[in-house]
C-alpha cells in the first residue's frame, strides 16, 4: 500500500510540474515578454551595426608569385656531387 501511494505522489509531482511549465510557457505574458525581448534585441543590433567602422581592402597585389623560370643565378646540385666534392 505505502509503495503504491509513493508512486502515485511522484507521478503526480512530475505531471503537475509539467503541466505548470506548459502552462508558463504557452500563457499570452510569456509570450509578450518573448517578444518584446527580441525587438527589443533587433532594435540594439541595429544600432551597433550603424556604429560600426568599415575596414576597407588594402590587400591587393600584397603577395607576389614568383615563376622558376626568372631566378638566372639558380645552380643545380645533385647530393652525390656535393659529397663528392668535400673528398
Amino acid at each position: 500500500m505505502v509503495k503504491e501511494i509513493k508512486y502515485f505522489i511522484f507521478f503526480l509531482v512530475i505531471f503537475l510540474f509539467i503541466f505548470f511549465s506548459i502552462k508558463y510557457y504557452i500563457s499570452d505574458v510569456n509570450l509578450k515578454k518573448t517578444f518584446r525581448n527580441l525587438s527589443s534585441i533587433d532594435k540594439n543590433i541595429s544600432i551597433y551595426e550603424s556604429k560600426l567602422l568599415t575596414i576597407y581592402n588594402d590587400t591587393d597585389d600584397v603577395v607576389k608569385y614568383l615563376n622558376n623560370d626568372e631566378n638566372e643565378n639558380k645552380i643545380k646540385y645533385s647530393f652525390w656531387e656535393l659529397l663528392k666534392s668535400e673528398n
